[in-house]
């Protein structure tokens, strides 16, 4: 293996490495023509038009605009039913109006993919905030095994705790694991389903739509929820949620997004809806821009002599790399350089700082046009040990590509 610290054709080296990923970017290529013919068939059946994008104010009582969305929304992940609203504020709110709409004082939600993502903990367990806890509905979970489920833990927990729920993360948050692919969800959820047809599977699908020819619905989950600012929104959303599933449950948890008197039959949008049915369109396609990126940052950091997760290229289940650094100080000048690569706020020094809802001090690189906006070029990363940035996004594969060599280039400087 090359030593970049002796190195010093950093572009050269980045072109053999695009040479070894040609197949697997044709691979990501076929994915997203595929997930393109499936959104622009949405399109088409919907009869999307110009008034679907007008402004609305008020209660929002019969917007076309709002309705439609979801239509195309629920052909896309062939769910029964759809909510988009720029009344979702995160994927973490999107994930907390299924919880609460769904789940019941007495009621168990278990997780079995581990511990959930940092910002979902409060929702989970914090006392007095108004959590789940707070409303006398319990919580377990089941950690990966090397990977991927763990069946007989699964079977032992819903056998003796009955839980009304199960939650599965798509991608790793700050975790040192892989992403799960929708063969994984599939498995699974067929596996539960044979224990008690009765429970929710519900899949976090944040960082993970459009990677694949399927997403967690086709697989078998009940309902999936993510944000518009990552895949779904295609960098063009300028904020937002979704969540899609089965209509029943839909229905419900429209009712704890409005009201119980109102549901789904209320909502206006005064900014309008063209970006965000511009950036579902734009989305397969923007999402391979992203894969492309990931692919080359973790062959690029790999042959560098860092630890990469996921390791192997083929394993795109979600738009991220993880990248181990030796110090604090490589964690840092590399989130610095993504900053300084950014088309907003490129002057900007980032610092650690303690940002809401993190235990540890987190640095985060995101100059970005729209703000936190985690499907254009980004990385975050908690300050502790071990230092692992957290690399995502990219709205074009050349940005990523000029990032990469910054990051080589100054990073072989210290």
């Amino acid at each position: 293996m090359f030593s970049f610290r002796t190195h010093n054709k950093i572009p050269e080296i980045i072109e053999q490495i695009e040479a070894g990923l040609a197949n697997d970017f044709k691979v990501i290529d076929d994915i997203a023509l595929f997930n393109q013919e499936k959104a622009l068939r949405s399109f088409i059946d919907n009869k999307v038009a110009l008034r679907h994008f007008s402004q609305t104010t008020g209660y929002g009582y019969d917007d076309i605009g709002r309705d439609t969305l979801n239509s195309v929304y629920a052909g896309v992940f062939k769910s029964d039913s759809a909510i988009v609203s720029s009344h979702i504020l995160s994927g973490t709110h999107a994930i907390s109006l299924v919880l609460f709409g769904l789940l019941r004082p007495g009621n168990k939600l278990l997780s079995i993919s581990g511990q959930p993502y940092d910002t979902l903990k409060d929702v989970i367990s914090g006392k007095g905030l108004g959590s789940l806890a707070d409303f006398d509905i319990s919580y377990d979970e089941v950690p990966l095994c090397e990977g991927n489920f763990d069946k007989p833990a699964i079977k032992e927990k819903i056998l003796a705790e009955r839980p009304q729920m199960v939650l599965i993360q798509r991608s790793r948050g700050y975790s040192l694991r892989n992403p799960l692919s929708c063969v994984q969800i599939r498995d699974i959820c067929s596996f539960i389903k044979g224990l008690d047809e009765r429970i929710i599977i519900f899949v976090d699908n944040c960082y993970g739509e459009f990677t694949e020819k399927e997403e967690p619905i086709e697989a078998g989950a009940d309902v999936v929820a993510g944000s518009l600012i990552k895949n779904a929104g295609g960098g063009i959303a300028p904020n937002g949620g979704y969540i899609a599933g089965r209509g029943d449950l839909i229905d419900l948890i429209n009712r704890r997004l409005t009201t119980p008197a109102t549901g789904g039959e209320i909502g206006s949008n005064f900014g309008g809806y063209q970006y965000f049915y511009q950036g579902l369109f734009l989305a397969p396609h923007v999402v391979a821009q992203s894969l492309k990126g990931a692919l080359l940052m973790g062959e690029a950091m790999k042959w560098a002599g860092y630890k990469v997760l996921p390791e192997e290229p083929s394993q795109c289940y979600d738009i991220i790399r993880s990248i181990e650094f030796d110090t604090e100080e490589e964690l840092i000048t590399f989130c610095r350089t993504i900053q300084s690569v950014s088309p907003v706020d490129s002057y900007v020094v980032p610092y650690p700082w303690d940002m809401p809802g993190y235990k540890n001090k987190v640095i985060m690189a995101a100059g970005c046009f729209v703000q936190g906006s985690s499907i254009e070029l980004s990385c975050d990363a908690p300050v502790r040990p071990p230092y692992v940035a957290y690399c995502q996004g990219g709205l074009t594969y050349e940005h990523v590509k000029i990032a990469v060599i910054h990051c080589l280039q100054n990073l072989k400087k210290l």
